[in-house]
């Protein structure tokens, strides 16, 4: 199974100047916007460690999973929500070979923890041996950081200012998430149950 994020997040909608407020660096300064690259980066560090540990996409974007094979021959758990479409499901057979599932055929179940690719009709449509599904979705809270929940938000900004401030601490590097951060997300993170569909 392979997820691939299309396309990244556009540098505008991140909530650089928040960050910045949040550290409470100094403004009106001849040299204002000289850290915001490095703000971003840690910014896109600390989205892409609460996206990981919370199963969720934060800001709106496409995504590609490539899988070798249905889970369950009438669904598929899809690997972060919120999903809000699904675009397309291409087979490929082992040549290479591409043929677009009919759009007919399935229906997105959308749920804020696992949604769900389900069969209209009995099944999915079969994976040849030795071929893959590729399903392309777009999956996020909102477009704009203003649509993202106040705890996650709260959370990327606690673990990008810790990322900052622990940037000469080569050691921190390798630390824990912090416990602030953690508590935040813990209610978002999807429970998997065994033999379940979780």
């Amino acid at each position: 199974m392979m997820l691939v994020e299309l396309a990244p997040v556009e540098s505008a909608v991140l909530p650089v100047a928040e960050l910045g407020a949040h550290l409470r660096l100094g403004t009106g300064f001849p040299d204002d916007g000289a850290e915001d690259a490095a703000l971003e980066r840690y910014l896109r560090a600390a989205i892409a460690a609460v996206e990981a540990r919370s199963g969720k996409a934060l800001i709106r974007r496409g995504f590609s999973w490539t899988l070798s094979g249905w889970r369950e021959p009438d669904g598929q758990a899809l690997p972060v929500a919120p999903v809000t479409e699904v675009t397309a499901v291409t087979i490929r057979d082992h040549a290479g070979a591409e043929t677009v599932v009919d759009p007919a055929r399935y229906a997105l179940v959308k749920d804020s923890f696992r949604p769900r690719l389900a069969a209209i009709g009995p099944a999915l449509p079969l994976v040849p041996e030795a071929g893959v599904v590729e399903l392309r979705f777009e999956a996020g809270y909102d477009a704009s950081w203003a649509g993202v929940p106040p705890e996650l938000c709260q959370a990327v900004m606690l673990l990008a200012a810790h990322y900052y401030e622990q940037r000469a601490d080569a050691a921190g590097v390798e630390g824990a998430m912090p416990f602030g951060v953690m508590a935040l997300i813990e209610h978002f993170r999807t429970v998997r149950t065994i033999g379940g569909r979780r």
